[in-house]
């Protein structure tokens, strides 16, 4: 059984692995370069690794799983949160929260769950009619935009008032999608 240590997020719960035994060390590449007296530690995911205390920032809990992710999907990306800013979008309008960098990690998951066995989780998720909100900021403009992706270029009627609520109505991408799309609800 794995432990993790969870920290809240503006967009959802994130998880590290945590390691507090030399024993909990033994499949990580830091098994004889970490000593026992540096525990316990954090693996941040990315190959590097961090001392561990119950007052870190937005420390929440320890869980032990054997599961593929340590939390629920609405617990890593929040679902319909009042906050909502990037992520994904289902048809039906319920929006799953991500930061700017998680859009992938993101979809993965929903693509598990929505879409067992899907090679290619974003593809997956744009063929059915998914939309992805993503910051357009290039590293030049002057401010950041929401941006919204459409792999088919539509948008459901229920994408359609929830975008209107998020207030993303009037972006340039979604009067087209609107036009593609309003003859066919």
């Amino acid at each position: 059984m794995k432990k993790y240590a969870v920290y809240r997020g503006e967009t959802g719960f994130f998880c590290y692995l945590y390691c507090d035994t030399v024993e909990s060390l033994k499949d990580t590449i830091y098994a004889n370069i970490i000593k026992e007296e540096q525990l316990p530690v954090v693996m941040d995911g990315k190959g590097g690794f961090f001392a561990f205390r119950e007052t870190d920032p937005g420390f929440t809990e320890i869980v032990e799983t054997d599961d593929v992710y340590p939390l629920p999907l609405e617990k890593m990306f929040f679902k319909n949160a009042d906050n909502f800013k990037l992520g994904w979008m289902s048809p039906d309008g319920d929006t799953y929260s991500c930061n700017y960098t998680g859009h992938e990690k993101c979809a993965k998951m929903l693509a598990d769950c929505f879409f067992p066995g899907a090679r290619l989780p974003e593809r997956a998720l744009g063929r059915a009619g998914w939309l992805k909100i993503i910051d357009s900021w290039n590293g030049t403009q002057r401010q950041h935009r929401q941006f919204v992706y459409s792999l088919s270029g539509r948008l459901t009627k229920q994408q359609a008032d929830r975008l209107f609520d998020l207030g993303l109505y009037g972006n340039r991408e979604v009067q087209e999608m609107l036009h593609d799309s309003e003859n066919s609800w």
